[in-house]
């Protein structure tokens, strides 16, 4: 078995790693941590394992290939009891295809234990160095801004140069979530953090994705600047989608039409992460991009109170926003107005 904490990593990943335990988890001495890792993200890990050890609070750590074959078919049991008598965890570990539903085991534990989850899936060196050095109180304050704006709003529309324009009419049954990087018991949030998002109504229009689209999809095609996807979006549902990469518009159409809800824009956010100035090709930092991203799949409707489900979830990002709020412009170009 792999023990985090005899592996030598980059000591420049230790600010990151300090943001993750003290300020965004707020890990407490008495508090039990579970972290789970892989081969591909162990130096990661083991940096965040490190001041686990300085802080002196029990702690157990897994890499998953010690102990069942990847891609996995389901979380393993050892991981998940050891999940339930823990009040804060950590999940550092690169996507794999198909394996969503053995996150979504995970996560089912720590939303019905309420334990505070660092989701850090697809985490990389250079995230370490930028996204996980952000002032996490200040994208937070930003957040709880925007989030006093949006949560009001009937409706939402967004546009960039590269051709998106999509309106999207709010459900007021649907709770807004902020997920700033400072992670609560009531919403386990990614690292990096920064966004607030909620499930749409509806949304319609065209969106052309300049930046990422998600899951293991991101690592296999990463920065799609140079050959966009545009979408159409009609009725909350995807309608077409082109490319002058047909292998990446094949495989993203596949993937949203797994089940009844895949092609269902399940996620509409607003990235908050002031810290960052690009996509770099990853879609955990690049979410929290300031812009507009959407989900097309599940809306996390245990905490968005949305009432249907998916077995899949996928984002998709673009570049350089323009945003108004029933009207009321609150970003030009990718820059806050608020």
């Amino acid at each position: 078995m792999t023990d985090l904490r005899t592996l030598p990593f980059n000591p420049e990943f230790s600010r990151g790693a300090h943001n993750a335990i003290h300020v965004c988890l707020r890990v407490q001495k008495h508090e039990k941590v579970t972290v789970i890792a892989d081969r591909a993200s162990q130096e990661i890990a083991a940096s965040i394992v490190g001041e686990l050890e300085s802080l002196g609070c029990p702690y157990k750590s897994f890499v998953l290939e010690d102990i069942a074959p990847r891609p996995l078919v389901d979380m393993p049991r050892e991981v998940l009891e050891d999940l339930e008598t823990s009040q804060v965890s950590i999940f550092s570990v690169y996507a794999q295809q198909n394996e969503l539903k053995t996150r979504m085991q995970m996560t089912d534990v720590v939303n019905r234990q309420k334990i505070r989850h660092g989701h850090m899936v697809n985490i990389e060196p250079r995230i370490m160095l930028e996204g996980m050095r952000a002032d996490f109180e200040k994208v937070d304050d930003l957040s709880k801004r925007v989030m006093d704006i949006v949560a009001g709003a009937k409706q939402i529309r967004a546009t960039t140069p590269a051709g998106t324009d999509i309106v999207a009419d709010m459900n007021p049954n649907y709770r807004w979530i902020k997920t700033s990087g400072i992670i609560s018991p009531m919403k386990w949030g990614n690292l990096p953090g920064g966004e607030i998002f909620t499930t749409p109504g509806e949304v319609n229009g065209v969106f052309v994705i300049d930046g990422v689209v998600g899951d293991y999809l991101c690592a296999k095609y990463g920065d799609i600047g140079a050959t966009p996807l545009t979408i159409e979006i009609a009725g909350n549902r995807l309608k077409s989608a082109s490319s002058a990469n047909k292998a990446l518009e094949a495989e993203f159409w596949e993937y949203c039409h797994r089940d009844e809800n895949s092609d269902r824009v399940g996620e509409f956010a607003i990235g908050t992460n002031i810290g960052l100035r690009d996509v770099i090709g990853n879609i955990l930092q690049d979410e929290k991009l300031p812009g507009v991203h959407i989900a097309f799949g599940n809306p996390y409707g245990f905490h968005t109170g949305a009432d249907w489900y998916s077995s899949t979830h996928i984002d998709v990002v673009g570049r350089n926003f323009n945003i108004w709020a029933d009207g009321h412009q609150i970003m030009d170009s990718g820059r806050f107005l608020v």
